[in-house]
């Protein structure tokens, strides 16, 4: 199993920039693909972006393309999601995930995905 502990949220405005990391606990980090999800009130959890084993492949929605970045560091146990040129559209709470498994059509399913953080509040507002 691996816990997952998102932080960096808070209170922009719009144009600004947030790095969100997540961090998880146990020695097979590496092992999984991370992704993040956001939900806005009133919606649906969404897939924003997400990370293979090694970093080598990347997968956004497309309203983040050219926006946001997703990194990670196996040494680290840590994902990151660099969000640049906020808008108030991207008020949610972000959530960090991880999957044993790779498949590109459901990259995106977060039913796919085994193992959630508790989510962290990112604001965008003038």
């Amino acid at each position: 199993q691996v816990q997952l502990v998102e932080s960096g949220g808070g209170l922009v405005q719009p144009g600004d920039s947030l790095r969100l990391a997540c961090a998880a606990s146990g020695r097979t980090f590496y092992r999984y693909v991370m992704g993040w999800f956001r939900q806005a009130p009133q919606k649906e959890r969404e897939f924003v972006a997400a990370i293979t084993w090694s970093g080598t492949n990347t997968y956004f929605t497309d309203s983040v393309k050219g926006r946001f970045t997703i990194s990670r560091d196996n040494a680290e146990n840590t994902v990151y999601l660099q969000m640049d040129r906020l808008e108030p559209e991207d008020t949610a709470v972000y959530f960090c995930a991880a999957r044993e498994t790779m498949s590109i059509p459901t990259i995106s399913w977060a039913e796919r995905y085994d193992y959630w953080g508790q989510g962290t509040q990112v604001t965008v507002s003038s």
